[in-house]
């Protein structure tokens, strides 16, 4: 078997490998992406076993498709524990390179939960319609400042009919009314394309039983519960609710020592999308439940509303891991689950409901 380090940066990668027959050891530099390509198809047909281990980063899908075209092993590492590895203050590429392959070959590879590639197109999906969405709220928020400029405050009845014709009705100079025309004509193009791609979210949705069983739970529609179902991907992989919240960012940074206590902002790792869902549809929830309602004032009077926002998104978090883990709607939920998720629990722990 081979086996490859590989420290990977976009313009160029830099691998030590080994072979475990020989224990040949070597290192090289290759550029991308013709050089690099060359390396492995000529490293295939050697027709040995390959393995690959590198740091789980972006501007690599290239690279991953030509290994699973050559059936080679691609083990993806979480950045953050290979560098907890390191026992040296130095760092180079090719220290990092060595490193990888060390741990390759002493079987202390720290490898992460690496979706398929049908679960990575659908990812694209949402993130599109994700940044559709903020492109057209800039655009709204730049139309409203031109109507406030002119002395028209009608906020949400700016879109209906009678508010547009307000504000193209308004005499501007030159160049600000070529904004305004400009900013409109934007509007009206991305307003048709957001709703095709919600419309094949839906759609996407329904083939997932996973997906529609967290669609029952008040305030959760179709992208929340798509999106929730592709990035926690196996909730097996989880052994609790409070890992769930870490997992997605929603827990506040610790610096905590002896007899002091210190807790910070939120840490915000892992999908910035699924955050922003998150809050969206614990508002909601918030609204349609009163138990969820009233824990969300309590939780605004005492701490503040952004705090209170994020307090009951990581609980909707937990709530619909424990849905997706236990494979129950709502209605089986509030029947036979448990509270964990539920306002008023400090734990994502289930416990039986007496």
């Amino acid at each position: 078997m081979i086996i490859v380090g590989c420290d990977y940066h976009p313009s160029f990668q830099q691998i030590a490998f080994v072979d475990t027959e020989t224990g040949e050891v070597r290192e090289r530099r290759l550029s991308h992406r013709e050089n690099a390509e060359k390396f492995y198809r000529a490293l295939a047909t050697t027709g040995g076993q390959v393995r690959v281990g590198m740091e789980a980063s972006g501007h690599a899908r290239w690279f991953e498709r030509l290994l699973a075209e050559l059936h080679f092993e691609l083990w993806m590492g979480d950045a953050a524990e290979i560098r907890r590895k390191r026992g040296r203050k130095q760092k180079t590429d090719r220290q990092d390179a060595q490193h990888i392959l060390g741990l390759l070959l002493k079987d202390d590879f720290p490898p992460i939960w690496v979706p398929s590639w049908e679960n990575r197109d659908l990812r694209q999906l949402l993130w599109h319609r994700h940044r559709m969405v903020q492109a057209r709220t800039r655009i709204m928020n730049q139309l409203q400042a031109v109507a406030l400029n002119e002395g028209l405050l009608c906020k949400k009845r700016l879109w209906r009919e009678r508010g547009r014709q307000q504000l193209e009705a308004f005499p501007l100079a030159p160049w600000a009314s070529r904004r305004r025309h400009d900013l409109l004509e934007l509007l009206d193009r991305l307003n048709p394309t957001i709703a095709e791609l919600s419309q094949a979210i839906e759609q996407e949705a329904e083939k997932h039983p996973a997906a529609q069983r967290l669609m029952t739970h008040p305030g959760v529609g179709a992208l929340t519960a798509l999106a929730f179902v592709l990035i926690i991907g196996d909730a097996e992989r989880f052994q609790c609710g409070k890992q769930v919240a870490s997992y997605l960012g929603l827990v506040p940074l610790e610096d905590s020592s002896g007899n002091r206590r210190r807790l910070g902002h939120i840490t915000k790792q892992g999908s910035s999308m699924l955050r922003f869902l998150l809050v969206e549809a614990a508002q909601v929830t918030a609204r349609s439940l009163p138990q969820w309602r009233s824990k969300y004032l309590h939780l605004m009077m005492r701490r503040g509303r952004k705090t209170a926002k994020v307090a009951m998104a990581r609980r909707l978090a937990v709530r619909l891991y424990w849905m997706m883990r236990q494979g129950w709607d709502y209605p089986q939920w509030i029947e036979f689950g448990s509270h964990a998720g539920q306002p008023g629990t400090g734990h994502g722990v289930p416990s039986n409901i007496e």
